[in-house]
């Protein structure tokens, strides 16, 4: 099993994973559907790009797109034309490579 397929079967679990970021926590909690736990992880970590690209997927899963546009330009990210699912993907696969290297 892959560490994204490990993580996203992870949300059956009472909390994220050890040693999750406050970017893949916020991440967790969506794929759970706790948009607001979600969301405070992030706000909690405003002006770490991590958690400024989560936050633009939440604002856009949220359907605020303005707000979604000032959070990818925050995280110098172009606004996502990827399915929401397809950007949650990305999100934790580029949060999980990362944390594994």
């Amino acid at each position: 099993m892959s560490a994204l397929d490990t993580f996203a079967a992870s949300v059956t679990a009472d909390q994220p994973p050890a040693g999750s970021s406050p970017a893949l926590q916020a991440l967790w909690w969506v794929r759970r559907g706790d948009w607001a736990r979600a969301h405070e992880c992030v706000q909690a970590h405003e002006g770490e790009a991590d958690c400024d690209s989560v936050h633009a997927h939440l604002h856009r899963e949220e359907g605020d797109l303005s707000n979604a546009g000032y959070w990818y330009r925050r995280a110098g990210r172009p606004v996502s034309q990827q399915s929401l699912e397809a950007e949650w993907t990305a999100l934790a696969t580029e949060l999980l490579d990362r944390r594994e290297r």
